[in-house]
């Protein structure tokens, strides 16, 4: 577990096809086998239609889609028996954003190949779940009040879910207490677009 070797950085660019790999590699040597995995990478870029540009497209589908389906198959020589992979996908897999098409579809793929994961790993006592987050408060990287407000007009709770919130979804997701749970998808939006 982390708590009994630390953690590990690993500066990571997932455009690059040989990145999960290398990661994996990385993580396995220092941390040794894995009882979790969590695909959190990921990227937002506006879709503009009438300049459809197929190179920045196909960028997010790397990252967003290929790389965490990447990383799962590196890491299954490595994942113990009960192991957890949690995929983090977004609210707008199921309700995508108008401007950020390529973004959506990519986090529609991902939830949909969680479900085809969790079919094809459960015989190997591997669970794969997913939390679809809704737009996230970020301390880190603040929206324009004016953003902020049009998310909370579509929030069914008067705030935005808080990074720390996802976190602990996650933790759920990777622990004994969520055994009998695969091929699910946790919303952890604060109901936004409900």
């Amino acid at each position: 577990t982390l708590q009994d070797k630390g953690a590990h950085i690993i500066q990571a660019d997932f455009t690059d096809p040989d990145t999960p790999a290398r990661v994996i590699a990385d993580a396995t040597t220092a941390l040794g086998p894995l009882s979790g995995l969590v695909n959190n990478a990921g990227m937002i870029a506006e879709t503009d239609l009438d300049a459809f540009d197929m190179a920045a497209a196909e960028t997010i589908l790397r990252v967003n889609t290929l790389a965490p389906l990447a990383l799962i198959s590196a890491a299954l020589p490595h994942l113990t028996t009960g192991a957890s992979v949690v995929n983090i996908t977004s609210i707008n897999a199921r309700s995508p954003a108008a401007s950020a098409i390529a973004y959506s579809a990519s986090k529609a793929a991902l939830e949909n190949a969680t479900l085809g994961l969790a079919k094809h790993l459960g015989p190997r006592n591997i669970r794969v779940n997913a939390i679809a987050p809704g737009a996230v408060e970020r301390d880190h990287a603040p929206r324009s009040d004016d953003l902020k407000e049009r998310f909370l007009a579509e929030t069914a709770l008067p705030r935005l879910p808080e990074d720390t919130e996802i976190a602990a979804a996650a933790r759920f997701l990777l622990s004994p207490a969520s055994s009998g749970m695969t091929g699910s998808v946790m919303t952890v939006s604060t109901g936004f677009r409900l």
